[in-house]
């Protein structure tokens, strides 16, 4: 059977074609006088098609009941034009912003995105990845969960199954990698509270069994290090990523003998929901204790006190991403290069020196 199934038996009012009679692309193609290539690539909305050949072809399928079989398709073209996205945390609008940009590349090229959400459980991804594979999806971009090894991630593109990692790296893998330099970042946002006049750096949060929490956290030791600050005598609170952790780990920052005067959160979520939880404690972030964030997410220049943050540019780590996945499933040989998005520091009323306000009071 070909790759063509109608929805309903034809026929009707103004249809010609028999009842009962599978309409083939062919027939579409000779109602509007165009090939069946044109019909089915249109159908897999390529820009090869023209947008107004293409809604025309859309509007009579659509009309006739005509649905078009991707998975019949596939075992002639020995492409399912499906790109497999997963990460551990969907929730998180940092990864919206990834998916908008992502999305827009895959889309414009016939890409479907099916995306997993692992909560880094690494037996979640393995099955999300198996399920990709018994669908023959044409690619997978990973933002591999805690525990994912280089040799699972090396069986697929021994066979030949194209592979981006993305946000994390897993080292050993041979796959091409896109992310932000999370150990530059974690550096430039603790400089500029030793700059601002703190000495006593807290940081909260990230999972140091990824490169993403590793690294940020190198970040902030390095720089401590290079003002002879010693970080084994700092809070260092590891696993921290979501807001609820941030206001559960308030309490403790506060509880210690010689209190911080700032924390250099994993993630904004983190610093979003500590903020609140210093404030319901009497503490105000700004003043009392700086408070930084990490990813420059939607909303954390519009906080009182707005958030200093790193800007990690997760739309050009998504469309990094995209153009990485459609070169190998284009059949070009793309080396296992780890590309860095370079970050920037946003400075705002979050960080000032101690005891200094520089936002408005609530």
């Amino acid at each position: 059977m070909g790759a063509d199934t109608p929805r309903d038996e034809m026929g009707g009012d103004g249809d010609d074609t028999p009842r009962g009679k599978r309409l083939t692309l062919s027939d579409i193609a000779d109602r509007l006088g165009v090939s069946t290539a044109t019909v089915s690539l249109a159908l897999r909305d390529s820009p090869l098609v023209a947008s107004a050949t293409r809604d025309k072809i859309k509007e009579m399928a659509r009309q006739v009941g005509y649905i078009y079989n991707r998975s019949a398709a596939s075992l002639r073209t020995a492409k399912t034009q499906i790109v497999g996205v997963a990460v551990h945390d969907i929730i998180n609008p940092y990864f919206a912003e990834i998916f908008r940009s992502l999305e827009d590349v895959l889309e414009a090229q016939g890409q479907m995105v099916f995306i997993c959400n692992h909560r880094d459980n690494v037996e979640r991804q393995r099955a999300f990845v198996d399920a990709l594979m018994q669908h023959r999806a044409d690619g997978l971009i990973l933002c591999s969960s805690v525990g994912t090894t280089a040799d699972e991630i090396n069986r697929l593109t021994d066979q030949g199954i194209p592979v981006t990692l993305m946000c994390r790296d897993v080292e050993g893998a041979r796959a091409p990698a896109v992310r932000g330099d999370d150990e530059l970042g974690g550096e430039m946002i603790t400089r500029h509270l030793i700059a601002q006049g703190h000495r006593r750096i807290a940081m909260a949060g990230g999972r140091r069994g990824s490169s993403t929490g590793r690294d940020r956290n190198a970040g902030w030791r390095k720089a401590l290090a290079e003002a002879g600050i010693d970080p084994d005598t700092q809070i260092d609170i590891p696993e921290l990523m979501t807001q609820a952790d941030g206001r559960e780990a308030a309490p403790r920052i506060l509880s210690t003998g010689e209190r911080p005067t700032a924390v250099m959160c994993f993630n904004d979520l983190v610093a979003l929901g500590m903020m609140p939880a210093l404030r319901r404690a009497g503490v105000e972030p700004g003043p009392d204790i700086a408070v930084t964030g990490y990813d420059d997410v939607d909303g954390a220049a519009s906080r009182t006190p707005s958030l200093t943050t790193i800007a990690s540019h997760p739309d050009e780590i998504g469309r990094r991403a995209a153009g990485l996945i459609l070169r190998q499933i284009g059949g070009e040989r793309v080396p296992n290069t780890l590309h860095l998005i370079p970050p920037d520091l946003k400075i705002r009323d979050s960080s000032p020196p101690p005891g200094v306000r520089l936002g408005s009071k609530l």
